[in-house]
This record gives C-alpha cells, structure tokens and sequence, in this order.
C-alpha cells in the first residue's frame, strides 16, 4: 500500500531532525490510536502504545528505507507492539461478559481495580470522518462498544489479522508481511476470527459478523432520558429501555438485566428519597454512540461533581435503550471534554 512521503522531511528527520519526524508521524496519530484502542480495548493502553510507537519509530529511522510505505511502517510497529503488550495482560471485559446478574435488591459488590475493563473511546480523537456513506457507516461500527468488546474474545493474534484485514481492508499478502505470516496463516486466523464473530453475534444485529449499520436514536428518546434523569422518574425512564436491556457499571461488577431489576436498581439506589434534582447529564460523545457525562450533586459545596460516563446502546431501530454502560470512572471527564464540576444552578 504504498503511499507518497516528503523526502525532504524524512531526510532531516532522519539528520535527526524530531520536528520534522514529528511532521511525518503526526498525520497518522488518530488513525495508530484507533488501531491501539481496537487491538487493547483500552484508551490507557492505547494512548501509551501510540507514544511507544513513535518512539520505536523515531530510534529506528535509520533503518528504514521504504519510505512509499511509511505508514505501513509505523503500523507494524504499532501492532507489535500491542501484541507484546497483550501477551502480559487479560482481555478486556464488561460486567455482563464474566460475571451472573446481581439481585437490584443485594448490596453492590466491591469495585475490581484490576485493569481488566473495557474503556470508551472519545469521538472527538477519531480521525476525520469519510465523505463515502457506506464507509462512514462501516467506520462507526467499528468502532461501536459491541464490536471493541467482541474483538475481546479474539486470540490476539487473530484480533490483528481481523483488523487489519477486514476494517483496514488491507491485503491477506500485506497483513502476512505486517505479521510475519504465511498468507495461507493469514487466511486460516482470518476464517476463524470470523466464524468467532459470527458465532458470538447478538441475535438482532446484521448478518455480518461485523455488522455495518444501526440505526440512529430517536432524538425524542434522548430528551426523554435527560429528563427522566433529572427528575429521577423512575418510570420515565424504564418506558425507554428494551425488555431485555441491561445496566453495568465498570469497574463494579455488579450488573442488571431486564427491565424490571434495572427499575427495582434506580429505585433503591440511584434515586431513592428526594432524588429530583440529584443528577445531572451533559451530553458526550463515545465509540459512536450517545454518551452523558453524569454528574451527582454536593450539597456541602452546592456543585454537581463527576460521577460515571454512560454510554447509551440502543436497539436496531433506535426506539428503545438496549444497554446504558455507566463507567463510574471520574478521570474520563477530561478525555471528553466535560467540566470538572457543574454549578447547582445548570
């Protein structure tokens, strides 16, 4: 995949120029954090590979001598170096995904700080969205929750094939080259991500094992959760969700399934006593889909402080909340671009 480079720049990045090789890796910088965040299932992770990988680049400049292939190049590194890291940690999980569904009426268990969850990506850090609109669907699939958290069930390996084969739409001969593969391994570890996938698929998702449209939300059913929230409507709220929706909150494995639990949870958690006016939602953006920033009133300070991300998943026709995944993770706030804190008065 060749692509043009300025010579001029690569010959004073490699005199030992960093601006200029600042200039020639930087373009590539959302699409590498991406790449990271696909392979890790974590924004953490993903931000220090991206750093780790223009570092190795940027020591090894002066052994490269493809420079029609600068960005392949730096994906190599990038991948490798992701597969390194995944060979020293578990995969990513949400809740639902290793642990039974907690009794709304129990005590909530004790958070897992281990770094075993799967973080949301910001959507302000993707790169520019493609003019192609079967493209920019495909591309915001892809990036979905769901697919971050299927990819999870991959071995790394085949995470990497499946990536840069089947989102990055690279050649099986590149992919092998990139991997160090046969292009027979590459077609073997390709076939099998995908039966994986598929076999894992949501029943009322597309065919495909990696699915290519959703529909959006209703943007009446947004309002309506804002205001549910805001008023702690009980009822209000579990209107908008799917029968069968359930409610996580990483790193708590404590989660909820069905409509009737998430409602007996809200009731005798979120919003018992006077909960009107409590909570407060500022609207985000994660992975494609609707994010609030969910801020809990201080009363001694008379300020909504952080509380959790929720990101919102909603059925294939977009009238009904089919998951709400409160990431109860205050050092998120900043990554998209949510206050510190809210006056009483908003």
């Amino acid at each position: 995949m060749p692509e043009p480079l300025d010579l001029t720049l690569l010959a004073s990045a490699k005199a030992g120029d960093q601006q200029a090789f600042q200039q020639l890796a930087d373009p590539y910088r959302r699409e590498l954090l991406v790449h990271c965040y696909r392979l890790l299932g974590s924004l953490d992770d993903a931000e220090d590979l991206v750093q780790e990988t223009f570092l190795r680049a940027w020591r090894s400049l002066d052994t490269f001598v493809r420079p029609q292939y600068f960005r392949a190049w730096l994906y190599k590194i990038a991948t490798n170096a992701s597969l390194n890291e995944l060979a020293r940690q578990s995969r990513r999980i949400l809740p639902e995904s290793a642990y039974a569904p907690s009794d709304p009426r129990g005590p909530l268990a004790p958070p897992v700080l281990d770094p075993i969850w799967l973080q949301p990506f910001p959507d302000a850090w993707l790169p520019e969205p493609q003019a192609d609109p079967e493209a920019r669907y495909a591309s915001q699939e892809r990036i979905s929750l769901a697919f971050a958290l299927a990819l999870q069930l991959l071995p790394p390996r085949q995470r990497a094939v499946l990536i840069l084969c089947d989102v990055l739409d690279w050649p099986a001969s590149d992919t092998a080259e990139l991997l160090e593969m046969t292009v027979s391994a590459v077609n073997s570890a390709l076939h099998r991500a995908r039966e994986t996938l598929a076999e894992n698929r949501a029943p009322d998702t597309d065919e495909s094992p990696i699915p290519l449209r959703r529909a959006s939300p209703a943007p009446d059913v947004l309002e309506k959760y804002v205001q549910a929230i805001h008023n702690a409507d009980v009822g209000g709220l579990v209107t908008l969700l799917k029968e069968a929706a359930i409610f996580t909150m990483p790193p708590l494995p404590t989660w909820f399934n069905g409509r009737d639990n998430i409602r007996d949870f809200l009731a005798g958690f979120l919003f018992t006593g006077d909960a009107a006016g409590r909570w407060r939602l500022l609207p985000a953006a994660a992975n494609f889909q609707p994010a609030f920033g969910l801020y809990q009133l201080d009363p001694a300070q008379a300020v909504y402080q952080p509380f959790a991300l929720q990101v919102l998943t909603f059925s294939p026709v977009g009238d009904k909340i089919a998951a709400i995944i409160s990431f109860a993770d205050p050092r998120l706030f900043p990554r998209f671009n949510l206050p510190p804190e809210l006056p009483r008065t908003t």
